[in-house]
């Protein structure tokens, strides 16, 4: 049976607050671990007056205390801003708190502009060639086996427990599939993201993935875009905010919030901008419980996963929470 998940980036919606923002977040990760989703995912981004995400370690603490059932996650954090040591102590803590309830998601994307990545790089030089090298070294301190040659051989990272957070792998391209086949790690692939290639980057991690003390078999997960409204026509009107928020992304236009139906929907758009728009929503799922359905069933056939994680980026929290209700009841989580 096909599990579900979620990937929640905390937009701050037109005429909210980070604050707001962020109750949303847990309200909707106690909603997510009442319907049966099998994980919940936050992000990383600085800088960003849109995203209320900046530390998914200090997030995902509270969620795990604000839930009973549901695994926790970081989705992911950006690794060569930080020593692979401090991550590993971080999720080390976090599982000791919550044993068997934690995700540690890695990526490589910077997670802002650049003068963000100056700010968290200051006085360090980073070499982002290293991120292997990372994935090892927080490899070996989750589960004790840095080898004798390390130059922290004997370093341990506190707290020094029994179990390990599933390690992930994020990535929208061939590249960071190649690392975690390589590393044995689970794999997450960002198809929400409109990247083509999600369906050849994880038959390649399939085909290639070497097994560790991580993994003895590939996991995999693909992270899709869905909006589910009692009907077609509601669930496309909700979708124009999305349009338009990643639209302005595509264009390095920014936006202050995640803006409103009414917003999009008063926009001046190009020609331009309505032919990027369609382009987008042909790798994007919006509809009807039933439509909604079909289609996610349609990309974990492609994607060859048994797991999808659900991103639902609506203006309006009430109509977030209906869809990812009537997804679960759809799919009887």
């Amino acid at each position: 049976m096909l599990k579900l998940g979620i990937l929640d980036q905390s937009h701050i919606s037109e005429g909210r607050t980070a604050a707001d923002a962020l109750r949303e977040t847990t309200q909707m990760a106690q909603e997510a671990d009442k319907l049966g989703y099998s994980r919940y995912w936050v992000s990383e981004h600085h800088a960003s007056k849109a995203l209320a995400h900046s530390s998914p370690e200090v997030l995902i603490a509270h969620l795990a205390a604000s839930t009973k059932r549901i695994r926790l996650g970081s989705g992911g954090i950006m690794l060569p801003h930080y020593s692979a040591y401090k991550v590993a102590e971080n999720f080390r803590l976090l599982e000791a708190l919550h044993p068997g309830r934690i995700d540690l998601g890695l990526g490589r994307a910077p997670g802002g502009m650049p003068l963000a990545t100056r700010a968290l790089q200051e006085n360090k030089f980073v070499d982002i060639n290293q991120y292997p090298q990372q994935v090892r070294d927080i490899t070996a301190y989750l589960y004790e086996t840095m080898p004798d040659e390390h130059p922290f051989a004997y370093l341990k990272a506190s707290p020094s427990i029994s179990t390990a957070p599933e390690l992930w792998l994020l990535g929208s391209s061939d590249e960071s599939a190649k690392i975690a086949a390589k590393h044995g790690a689970a794999f997450a692939f960002a198809q929400f993201f409109g990247v083509p290639g999600g369906e050849d980057a994880i038959r390649y991690y399939r085909e290639h993935f070497q097994p560790s003390i991580l993994n003895e078999q590939p996991q995999a997960i693909a992270a899709v875009l869905a909006i589910c409204a009692d009907t077609e026509e509601e669930a496309n009107i909700l979708a124009t905010s999305t349009d338009l928020f990643f639209l302005r992304l595509e264009l390095g236009l920014q936006l202050d919030s995640f803006p409103s139906v009414e917003t999009a929907m008063d926009y001046p758009y190009t020609e331009a901008d309505l032919l990027r728009i369609r382009g987008r929503r042909q790798r994007r799922i919006v509809g009807s419980p039933d439509q909604v359905k079909e289609k996610l069933l349609e990309i974990s056939e492609l994607y060859q996963t048994d797991e999808l994680l659900v991103v639902t980026p609506t203006h309006n929290f009430d109509a977030r929470i209906h869809s990812y209700r009537l997804i679960a009841k759809a799919f009887g989580l």
